[in-house]
């Protein structure tokens, strides 16, 4: 089932996402509605409270990455196939140099923005069936799984820009909360939500 996609604004996207369980009632489904709304809206990765939702869940599929030719070969193979549930997830450490790359998300639609972030990662987390695993990304799929972890920290990727471009984005971001905006896939404005 498509889920509609909770917009800038909402208090949901600003919370620190709590730990669940393996019993988290229809988890399974859960998990099969995220990857579907993601799919819909042409993402790469969702998180939770992007569903409304402030659990500690986020998905990954990097494969539309892999056709960028300005990508390595190396990082092409690394995004194509990957895909990943990610539960409880807890970043243990990021190093490297920081790298800028333009970013935009679902939350945030018709807003993209460079922002820097350091090039490597290791995360610790349960699949899908609850197995621990720790793991070393670099590059793109950092980045991405970056981004969705910040999800689930209340962070979103406009709160890493600079003050001057926050008040640049103030108008249209007041926009986006007040469902003033054409998209493609299903949302829900906190604006509209007040308003009932």
């Amino acid at each position: 089932m498509i889920l509609p996609i909770t917009a800038y604004g909402d208090p949901v996207l600003r919370k620190v996402a709590k730990d669940i369980n393996s019993e988290h009632p229809k988890l399974k489904e859960l998990i099969e509605n995220m990857w579907e709304t993601m799919y819909n809206a042409n993402g790469v990765g969702l998180a939770a409270p992007q569903i409304g939702l402030p659990i500690r869940i986020f998905l990954v599929d990097t494969t539309p990455f892999s056709d960028d030719e300005d990508l390595s070969a190396k990082e092409q193979k690394a995004l194509n196939g990957f895909k990943k549930v990610f539960i409880n997830a807890k970043i243990t450490n990021e190093t490297g140099n920081e790298w800028v790359f333009n970013e935009g998300c679902l939350s945030i639609p018709d807003i993209r923005e460079d922002v820097s972030r350091k090039e490597i990662i290791t995360i610790t987390y349960l699949d899908e069936k609850f197995k621990e695993h720790t793991e070393t990304y670099d590059g793109l799929l950092a980045r991405v799984i970056q981004h969705e972890y910040d999800h689930i920290e209340g962070i979103l990727f406009t709160d890493k820009l600079s003050s001057l471009k926050k008040r640049l984005l103030k108008n249209r971001l007041s926009n986006i909360s007040k469902g003033k905006i054409r998209i493609e896939y299903r949302m829900r404005f906190p604006e509209l939500k007040k308003g009932r």
